[in-house]
């Protein structure tokens, strides 16, 4: 069977994508994360914290921010513990990660997330709240290295 010039052309540029993009998924690598975030608000809500990630045996301090809009009522403390996938270098888990919840926590809590930044790291973190807080909000954080 044979294939027209412009066809075979086409094949191995799109076997050459698929090879490309298959390489860099085996490159990305994953680490651990411990966060500590306080919120607070009175339907816009603040958060602030900070955090270690922990990548190829080397810890790097994390600083958190965010704001919330929406009904937002009390002030919390939350302890995330998780991991961050799809990362190539540390600076990788830096971005902006955005959601809509719904919440509440009287005392203690536990709560979870999955999160996305624009450099395709996901962030999957569990742990407990603690505080007086219900909202339904949309959020932001931002995730920097110190």
């Amino acid at each position: 069977m044979r294939f027209s010039p412009g066809l075979r052309t086409s094949l191995i540029a799109l076997m050459a994508l698929v090879g490309a993009s298959l390489s860099s998924a085996a490159y990305a690598d994953s680490g651990s994360v411990s966060i500590r975030i306080f919120k607070a608000g009175f339907v816009i809500g603040g958060s602030a914290g900070s955090g270690v990630l922990t990548f190829h045996g080397k810890r790097y301090p994390l600083s958190i921010g965010g704001l919330s809009y929406g009904f937002t009522f009390g002030a919390s403390e939350t302890r995330f513990h998780g991991t961050v996938s799809n990362i190539r270098k540390p600076s990788d888990v830096a971005g902006v990660y955005g959601q809509a919840g719904i919440g509440a926590a009287a005392v203690r809590g536990a709560q979870g997330i999955v999160l996305t930044n624009q450099n395709g790291a996901t962030l999957s973190l569990a742990g407990e709240q603690t505080g007086l807080i219900v909202s339904a909000d949309l959020s932001g954080m931002a995730l920097s290295l110190k």
